[in-house]
């Protein structure tokens, strides 16, 4: 996100030991707080990794409060103020801070988690009251500066005297971020309006958005026909390409307006499209706490015991997710010292800060890991207002509903700002000022606006509804089989995700959790009505039939071929109920690692942890694999950029950072990307070189003459593909002349591929100093993978910075675990920078160097693995 602060410092007083060292907690001795009821042991190892035991649950959740607090309380108190719209009170008089604020008033995010506590399970609302006290004991006595070097750049720019107390509904809240940057096709359901908003023509949307083709990739759940089909067209599609035959491919949505002489949408296209652009501006301006854009995913797969070594079930997970500072998980864990029902947690892996419990880990009967799980559980509704302050509905004029929010400033005046909404929801395209809003658009008869008059566009989003989440996560903390992974899954609502899980009894199993809206085939609609277009709010054809029931959510357990995989692909092919989700990931991810657990378990060979951290690791490159055969037939006269093709004679595909085909292969994609798409997608739609840009282009590669090569900008020539593909590879010669040297020999992709973890508010520019953000932010690293590698360090396509494309890392994996059944301390796990918050600890981003090389730690699990691993111990007791 924007930097929101601008600070003037006098030169070396960030360094000042005094105010550098102070936030430090300490991890040993002995710490008496108020709300105990019995004694807690808080046991460290070398990389400050807390593993937490108690005798009841109430002090074992405030304890894991009180070492959040300890370690990441900035964290935790930035992102509060984002959830409740309150930033501007913590960073001062700021534009971005205050469209933040208004963007996350207009949603609602702090009355939601509000209404949910009254729905959560007493035991729940017990435990989020424990972790508040924790953290609140940590809070107690302390200043600003004591809790946080942050706070220290922060007071000498606006005031920062006093820090309110944890409230457990500020852990609610913080689902609702998650579940924010988390969401799936909300941006494609808006780039659609706004492209066709520019181009006018349905076929040529179409195209930019191909269906899932599980012919070429499966689903999650593939049927034995599907596996069958897929392996026989792969083994077609390798032939053709060496012949740039490219045949076969989808559809997609191109025959969406096929026939249709009336056209609601093309009555008001260019309305249509400004008002979409409006909305996405407005909802852009919500910082992204755990990562934004299309590189979130993950990477999660299970393999039964018939084919391990140890004859136990294997489980690896990766979350793809935005690579800041500090990094976003936090290891920890939480055991009774005497299993009971009073007591039922023995359980270790990821958490969140702000977030009692673990959200992806292990207990001593089950292992779990999630994926995104990329279902539709948004709508936008093109709505009808009028100055007035009604909206149409069923032939009728309605008042629209309104509240009133205040936004204070730190250091500035108070900001009032009115909240509309319709039953669908919040209306969002008016939300920030500085927008085309929709007062500002003409009404459908063509009549001048007068204020809020013309289309709006309010926002459907299950996540808006209040439901029980947070008792799912505890349910999932306790889960010992299957069934209750099954209960656990039916109330977490949000956001939706693929569990994958194992057993000590051997079973493996996927289940499929979110709530996720029923939508009404509507008979006559120009659009699909399925989720991928806004929807028509002025006819009730278009409203939610409800949500799909939790049983009929797919699932399985113990699959014939002894494997689950998820990396965010379809979970059936399309047309399968339930219809989850259009947008999904295009599954080279999910292929690849299949094709490497298929060709092992062929090979005979059982698997190892090492062999799932290897797959983990895996660079190969989807895109490559594509399009190279095809620009290798390229008729290529100029010796300039032969001397740069040739390097593509003996790829291999993978992106390792020393590769210079892979340095010389990604400036080709990214300038294809921009010759083909740039002059007629608006900015803020420009492919991000996704999955999907890979499908588009295969398709787009098949048809020389299609409408997307043309160059706008040439008047007089018509441009077809190879012209275009030409041209890519020129520009990318030249560029990588420039930047990297004239001898390709010499180029390297880990020059150009590089992670730069920024930290969230002082990450540089916008007047921090550079002492200030070379302190918070760690040095960047080179690094290999790429975009929909199974190793998905993914970078932006659409980025560019003086006329060169920025293809430094924007996403990648946020931690890789692996877990054994079979003996839980021979599993391994790593976090990306570190468990520390404090840029001053050594715990910041020590597990770094390990991360970029791919080196995970031993995980200790059991009492005995922790007790020989430690080297500190925080024993915190019941007063007097």
């Amino acid at each position: 996100m924007a930097v929101f602060l601008v600070v003037v410092l006098v030169a070396g007083v960030i360094t000042t030991v005094i105010f550098v060292r102070r936030p430090l907690p300490g991890h040993g001795g002995t710490q008496q707080l108020d709300g105990l009821t019995g004694e807690v042991e808080v046991m460290r190892d070398e990389l400050g990794i807390p593993q937490i035991y108690a005798d009841n649950a109430e002090d074992l959740f405030m304890a894991q409060g009180y070492v959040h607090a300890q370690d990441r309380f900035f964290e935790m108190d930035y992102r509060r103020h984002v959830t409740a719209g309150r930033l501007s009170e913590l960073v001062g008089a700021n534009d971005a801070a205050l469209e933040a604020d208004i963007a996350t008033r207009t949603l609602g995010w702090r009355q939601v988690a509000e209404q949910e506590w009254d729905l959560l399970d007493p035991a729940t609302r017990s435990y989020l009251s424990a972790y508040a006290d924790g953290v609140n004991a940590y809070l107690d006595g302390r200043q600003p500066s004591q809790l946080g070097l942050e706070y220290t750049v922060l007071g000498m720019s606006v005031e920062v005297d006093t820090i309110e107390p944890w409230d457990p509904i500020d852990s609610l809240a913080w689902l609702k971020a998650m579940a924010w940057d988390l969401r799936s096709n909300y941006g494609h359901e808006l780039a659609r309006s706004a492209i066709y908003g520019q181009v006018g023509d349905l076929d040529m949307v179409g195209a930019l958005f191909p269906a899932y083709d599980s012919s070429r990739n499966l689903p999650i759940l593939p049927t034995a026909a599907e596996v069958v089909t897929q392996q026989e067209a792969a083994a077609a599609e390798e032939a053709q390409a060496q012949g740039m035959d490219l045949t076969g491919g989808g559809e997609g949505e191109a025959d969406a307006g096929a026939g249709i002489t009336q056209d609601p949408y093309a009555n008001a296209s260019s309305a249509v499209g400004d008002v979409a652009a409006a909305a996405q501006t407005a909802l852009d301006a919500i910082p992204a706490l755990v990562g934004a854009g299309d590189g979130l995913g993950s990477n999660s797969w299970v393999i039964s015991g018939e084919h391990t070594e140890s004859g136990q079930p294997l489980l690896a997970n990766d979350p793809h997710l935005g690579l800041g500072a500090p990094g976003i998980w936090y290891q920890v864990g939480l055991h009774c010292n005497e299993l009971s029902e009073d007591c039922p947690f023995d359980v270790a892996g990821y958490s969140f800060s702000g977030l009692p419990g673990i959200v992806i880990g292990q207990n001593p009967d089950l292992a779990w890991g999630l994926t995104n799980l990329t279902s539709d559980a948004s709508d936008f509704f093109l709505e009808r207002v009028y100055a007035d302050g009604t909206y149409l509905r069923a032939g009728d004029r309605l008042p629209l509903l309104e509240r009133t929010e205040v936004i204070e400033v730190n250091g500035g005046d108070d900001v009032t700002i009115a909240v509309r909404s319709t039953p669908h929801g919040p209306i969002v395209s008016d939300a920030i000022d500085s927008t085309r809003a929709a007062g500002d658009l003409p009404l459908p008869d063509g009549s001048p606006p007068t204020g809020l008059s013309g289309y709006a566009i309010s926002l459907s989003w299950t996540a808006l509804t209040p439901g029980r989440t947070a008792d799912a996560l505890f349910a999932m903390n306790r889960a010992a089989d299957a069934d209750d992974v099954a209960e656990a899954a039916a109330i977490f609502d949000s956001p939706s995700q693929s569990f994958v899980f194992a057993t000590t009894d051997g079973v493996i199993g996927y289940q499929a959790a979110g709530a996720v809206p029923i939508r009404a085939d509507v008979a006559g609609a120009v659009v699909p009505s399925d989720g991928r277009w806004p929807r028509l709010g002025w006819d009730p054809a278009y409203d939610w039939q409800g949500l799909v029931p939790p049983e009929q959510m797919p699932s399985v357990t113990d699959p014939a071929d002894g494997f689950i995989v998820t990396a965010n692909q379809a979970v059936t092919s399309p047309g399968n109920a339930p219809d989850l989700a259009t947008d999904v990931d295009r599954g080279y991810r999910a292929q690849r690692i299949r094709d490497l657990i298929t060709a092992q378990i062929d090979a005979g060979e059982p698997f190892t942890t090492a062999d799932m951290t290897r797959i983990q690791l895996d660079e190969t490159n989807p895109y490559a694999q594509m399009l190279v055969p095809v620009l290798q037939q390229m008729r290529v006269q100029d010796d300039f950029v032969a001397e740069a093709l040739d390097l593509f004679d003996d790829w291999d595909y993978v992106n390792d950072p020393d590769s210079p085909a892979a340095a010389y292969f990604a400036a080709v994609w990214t300038n294809l990307l921009r010759l083909t798409f740039w002059d007629q997608v608006p900015e803020a739609q420009r492919p991000s070189g996704d999955s999907r840009s890979l499908d588009v282009v295969r398709n787009l590669l098949e048809d020389q003459a299609s409408p997307w090569w043309d160059d706008r900008a040439t008047l007089t020539v018509v441009e077809q593909r190879d012209e275009i593909l030409g041209l890519a590879l020129v520009d990318a010669r030249a560029q990588l002349t420039v930047s990297q040297g004239k001898d390709p020999d010499d180029w390297r992709w880990g020059r150009s591929h590089q992670i730069a973890p920024t930290h969230a508010l002082l990450g540089g520019g916008g007047g921090v100093p550079g002492i200030v953000s070379d302190y918070f932010n760690p040095d960047p690293r080179e690094v290999g993978g790429g975009s929909s590698s199974v190793n998905a360090t993914s970078w932006d396509a659409s980025a560019w910075v003086g006329g060169y494309a920025d293809l430094s890392v924007t996403a990648g994996p946020s931690m890789r675990m692996v877990i054994d059944l079979s003996d839980r301390d021979a599993s391994t796990w790593q976090n990306f920078l570190g468990n520390s918050g404090h840029p001053t600890s050594g715990n910041y981003d020590d597990q770094f160097e390990r991360w970029v090389s791919g080196e995970p730690y031993p995980w200790a699990f059991t009492r005995a693995a922790v007790e020989a691993s430690h080297d500190r111990t925080l024993t915190l007791t019941p007063p007097g």
